[in-house]
């Protein structure tokens, strides 16, 4: 192997890295997702030169050019990095500081280049100036959900057949909050809307012939109000995209770049899925081509795949926006799933919490798909990994609104982070487990001061005590906002599990994330789960994930026929769907022979009725009988005199899979040595815990909680009545112990 193996997830907060370099040697990194390194000032020597205390293990001058700013002070001067000398401590400015630093004050540097090329470049000891040495990229990001959330897209303009422009701002009709008196419904994606002259029959047959000069004629006025990206969405075009073409190309040669046809990402019955989707992959696309642009153009030499929402992986050139909003949950799914076959479980419930947000999946042996699911306020036509989300994290605002504490929704994020961050930033729950004796400063790689937890959370108490005249006692405040966070975060659970009737306590909790130890043992306790897995490299598994995933497609056929109709040819389309979505893999690079048939999945419902059931099928013959023991499983009836009907196929296809991991088998146990002790607050008052170092637990080492296990990236917090081992795969196994029955 002469290149390097770099797989990366950008979250909200943080950008995880995971690299095999070329002598298969495993290097880890971990920056912030605004392209920043933060250290901090020992001494400044003058007005130029700075000693620093950093942990990025970068070469001589790496951090060259670089822009300089520190946390704690406004500073209107444009200071760039003119000189870094790493052996020495020694950190040259372009230009003197407007005002002097502070002993031990934090500071940050941040590179041009994207997250991803500055994780890349940390673990091959590559400088800004230098290209990159031969790598071969994985990469999953949040920046397209970022763009939705905070509505940063293109300026959009929507195409759509006459006398459906307020399609979408009608929408379903659905009342967001069903008893509010004053209704917001939130203002669609798009800028502009044009109507064109055309129609379509339900057949797909025209009825009306597209007019193009009344449309082209509007093409200027939009190019004028900033239109950069176009959706098109047509009456019945998934039957006859013919319509959709021809104006396609008229946008194109009318000097529009990027332009979406829903026949093309969404070739479905139902113009208001499909149009919304459509928009959605308009108004985002501009934003990650050109992100995914800047992260090849620093890669001269060696591929990028991205990761996809349903845990596959494409060429940048074939990665749509609309397949990008979960892309890094979907890494953490993979990931938490191998790790779980590792250690020999099949059945685990996913916790992901990282600093902005919280991810939950189910996995049962295989993943679970949705082919239509909601992000923010949009909602999309795409297949996804089953994964619900909350916004809690580490970086989750603890806040009063004057009545009530709350946790959230709003994250502190990667600027200005959690008030320890030092950079004037909010009260978060980083900073409550960071009071509460959870974590230890020294453990970040990044500058924190725990004074100003302190203080923000004095300031909040002073607040609360002003506003309701009740003096709460600083223990009381912080562990109610962890029980706040913990509950929106087990519900999340219940949502994949309780409500699909599945028993949590059936599964084991598989943590991970920056934050998913710290809550682990709660949400557990919640859940009425007794058993953790909390693997190697936990902080970085979505990283691994992406590692661990498939370059895959799928195809789909819309069918809308009774099955006594379409069986006889159901086997066949299959095979045409698996025969092109084959197609598409080989030409990711993948032999033949490497490449699989995953899954074959038929949307079966009852005629008249809007909802399908996916049912996984091998045995043509046999769907009937499949689709009426789930249809049955789930409703607990069947209607007697509807006909069955099939909605549409849909096929999964991947390179192989490596054989899966083996099952650990046990370990002799023996006592963990413990490497000291911190104080920390548990249920019943502040009380001495052992700490223990995740690299010195070998295989088989056992301990018992209250304690703190801190890694590189992370910090497992065992509660009371949990005990710990390490399987023979290297993860940390939890075992809730059975409580004592009072008679």
């Amino acid at each position: 192997m002469n290149s390097w193996r770099i797989w990366v997830d950008t979250g909200g907060t943080f950008t995880d890295c995971l690299a095999y370099s070329p002598n298969g040697s495993l290097l880890r990194a971990k920056v912030l997702s605004s392209s920043a390194l933060r250290g901090r000032i020992v001494e400044q020597l003058d007005d130029r030169t700075l000693c620093i205390n950093e942990q990025w293990h970068a070469p001589e001058n790496f951090i060259k050019s670089f822009r300089f700013r520190l946390l704690d002070q406004i500073d209107s001067a444009d200071l760039h990095v003119e000189q870094f000398l790493p052996d020495k401590n020694l950190l040259t400015l372009s230009a003197p500081l407007m005002q002097a630093a502070a002993p031990n004050a934090a500071f940050e540097v941040q590179s041009a280049e994207e997250a991803p090329i500055l994780a890349a470049r940390l673990v091959t000891g590559t400088p800004a100036n230098v290209p990159l040495p031969a790598i071969e990229m994985r990469l999953a990001t949040t920046r397209g959900t970022n763009a939705l959330l905070e509505r940063n897209g293109a300026r959009t303009a929507l195409f759509i057949t006459e006398g459906f422009a307020d399609l979408l701002r009608i929408g379903t009709q659905q009342r967001p909050e069903l008893f509010a008196l004053e209704i917001h419904k939130p203002e669609p994606y798009y800028h502009s809307v044009v109507e064109v002259p055309e129609r379509l029959d339900a057949h797909g047959r025209i009825i009306r012939a597209l007019e193009l000069k009344n449309v082209t004629s509007q093409m200027p006025a939009l190019r004028q109000q900033g239109v950069t990206s176009v959706a098109i969405a047509l009456m019945h075009s998934y039957l006859n995209p013919s319509h959709e073409k021809q104006l396609a190309a008229a946008l194109e040669q009318a000097g529009f770049e990027f332009i979406t046809c829903s026949s093309a990402i969404a070739p479905f019955i139902k113009i208001l899925p499909r149009a919304e989707t459509t928009v959605i992959n308009a108004y985002l696309g501009p934003v990650i081509h050109r992100y995914l642009a800047n992260v090849q153009k620093a890669i001269q030499q060696g591929t990028l795949h991205v990761m996809t929402s349903a845990g596959g992986l494409v060429q940048p050139h074939n990665y749509q926006a609309k397949d990008s909003l979960l892309s890094g949950p979907a890494g953490g799914v993979v990931g938490a799933a191998r790790s779980a076959q590792r250690s020999g479980s099949e059945q685990i419930i996913a916790f992901d919490m990282g600093g902005t947000s919280t991810d939950a999946c189910r996995f049962d042996g295989d993943f679970e798909y949705v082919f239509e699911h909601q992000v923010g306020d949009a909602h999309l036509v795409a297949p996804a990994l089953a994964i619900e989300s909350v916004a809690a994290g580490g970086g989750s605002i603890c806040w009063f609104d004057g009545q009530r504490t709350r946790v959230g929704p709003e994250s502190a994020g990667a600027i200005p982070g959690p008030a320890c961050y030092g950079a004037g930033g909010p009260l978060s729950i980083t900073d409550v487990n960071l009071l509460l004796g959870h974590l230890q400063a020294e453990q970040f790689e990044i500058p924190i001061n725990i004074q100003h937890a302190e203080a923000a959370t004095q300031k909040l108490l002073q607040k609360i005590h002003a506003r309701t005249g009740s003096a709460l006692q600083k223990e009381a405040l912080l562990t109610g906002f962890l029980a706040i966070a913990n509950e929106r975060m087990a519900d999340a659970i219940r949502s994949i599990s309780v409500r699909q009737g599945y028993n949590p306590s059936e599964y084991a909790l598989l943590a991970f994330g920056g934050a998913g130890g710290q809550h682990a043992c709660a949400i557990a306790d919640l859940l009425d789960m007794a058993t953790i897995i909390f693997p190697t490299d936990a902080s970085l598994l979505s990283a691994y994930g992406i590692g661990q995933a498939r370059i895959e497609r799928f195809a789909t056929r819309q069918v809308l026929q009774s099955l006594s109709t379409c069986q006889p040819h159901l086997r066949q389309w299959c095979d045409q769907l698996a025969e092109e979505a084959a197609a598409s893999v080989m030409n990711e690079g993948i032999a033949p022979s490497e490449i699989e048939l995953r899954r074959t999945i038929i949307h079966v419902r009852f005629t008249g009725q809007e909802s399908s059931i996916a049912i996984d099928i091998d045995d043509f013959d046999s769907i009937q009988r499949f689709f009426l023991r789930k249809y049955q499983s789930i409703y607990g009836y069947l209607p007697e005199t509807r006909q069955i009907e099939v909605e549409s196929l849909r096929v999964i296809v991947s390179q192989k899979q490596p054989e899966p991991p083996s099952v650990t088998k046990s370990v002799e146990e023996k006592d963990a040595s413990a490497a000291g002790q911190q104080t920390a607050f548990f249920d019943n008052g502040w009380q001495t815990v052992p700490v223990y170092h995740r690299q010195n637990l070998n295989a088989g080492a056992f301990l018992a909680g209250p304690a703190l296990v801190f890694e590189q990236h992370s910090t497992l917090v065992v509660a009371p009545g949990w005990r710990v081992h390490i399987d023979a795969a290297g993860s940390i196994i939890l075992k809730k112990l059975a409580r004592e029955v009072e008679i």
